[in-house]
């Protein structure tokens, strides 16, 4: 698959990603685009409210089965499926999953191995997700029980593609042929989670009304609070010191994603530019969250404007050849957040 035509599907399903996909460099980004578009499309397929949970977790079965071995009428099947999805862009993805099957198998064997194992991980936490919470609205509100849990969940659904990706780069990239794999993969998934956990928090109020609470049972009760007491934006304020400590273990996991990126040589300035940008966006969403006086009313809108977005990727081109200023704008972004 062109770079043009990986781009032209990942652009209206994706709000940044495609910009670190757009600059990663050619050797990686087939790989890491198609798992995207993978992983993208199982995401669409869990969302599929129309479809009774069950059907849902047939058909992630039957996609992960199909990228481990195509059988025939089986792509068509997950197409009817989710041909209810109500967003235009996920719909036309689902539509063209067979081209996106098609330059999957394209990939070397390695590579193929690689994105097979990824979408394991991603399949298995997405089904762990719809048997967790049954409902599909505020009467049937189900929680997460304990930090392990929400740990767990944040390794699976993202932590997983930190450990992806060191392995992509470091197959293709003669530069990091110094890297300790394992060491760096560790870093990575802190890396991957440190966005999840972000997303996570922000996306609670409309969560909690999709019968979903991320946010753990145990320590919400140390608050004297249940899952439902969060239905009430009133709330917001007895349950700050849960939302702070968990913003200061995303901060912990957005460390060592720099120290990721700081690892990265100057000279592979793109891969360290397709890391910056997301650590840099999501710092900036954990601002307006942590200082957000409404954090659980879901008019509230914690969404960093297209524009301060660019802002900070043309920022971002003057710091990322060196090692001291881009530590320096790490350092600034998360200080602001616990300001």
């Amino acid at each position: 698959m062109g770079d043009r035509r990986l781009t032209a599907l990942v652009k209206p399903v994706s709000r940044s990603f495609y910009l670190s996909l757009a600059v990663l460099p050619s050797a990686v980004r087939p790989t890491i685009g198609l798992a995207y578009l993978l992983a993208r499309a199982a995401d669409t397929i869990a969302d599929t409210r129309l479809i009774e949970r069950g059907e849902r977790i047939v058909n992630l079965q039957a996609l992960y089965d199909e990228i481990c071995s195509p059988v025939s009428g089986r792509l068509e099947a997950i197409v009817r499926a989710a041909a209810s999805q109500s967003l235009p862009a996920e719909r036309r993805l689902i539509e063209r999953l067979r081209e996106i099957f098609d330059a999957y198998r394209e990939l070397d064997a390695a590579d193929r191995e690689r994105v097979r194992k990824l979408l394991s991980t991603i399949v298995e936490g997405m089904v762990q997700d719809l048997r967790v919470f049954p409902g599909e609205d505020e009467g049937k509100l189900a929680a997460l029980e304990t930090r392990a849990d929400l740990d767990r969940y944040t390794y699976l659904v993202a932590g997983c593609v930190g450990e992806f990706w060191t392995e992509v780069h470091v197959a293709h990239r003669p530069r990091l042929r110094h890297w300790d794999p394992r060491a760096m993969s560790a870093l990575g998934i802190r890396f991957g989670q440190g966005l999840q956990l972000t997303n996570v928090l922000r996306d609670v109020p409309r969560d909690l009304r999709h019968g979903r609470c991320y946010l753990p049972r145990q320590d919400l009760a140390r608050l004297g609070l249940e899952p439902r007491d969060l239905l009430d934006p009133a709330t917001g304020a007895a349950a700050r010191p849960l939302l702070l400590d968990l913003i200061g273990a995303a901060l912990a996991h957005y460390e060592a994603g720099w120290q990721y990126t700081l690892a990265i040589p100057a000279a592979e300035a793109r891969m360290r530019l397709a890391c910056a940008w997301p650590l840099s966006i999501g710092l900036r969403t954990l601002d307006l969250l942590a200082h957000a006086p409404a954090w659980l009313d879901p008019d509230t809108t914690l969404k960093i404007p297209r524009r301060s977005v660019y802002g900070l990727m043309v920022r971002s081109l003057g710091t990322i050849w060196s090692a001291r200023r881009l530590e320096r704008h790490a350092r600034r972004l998360a200080q602001h957040v616990r300001a």
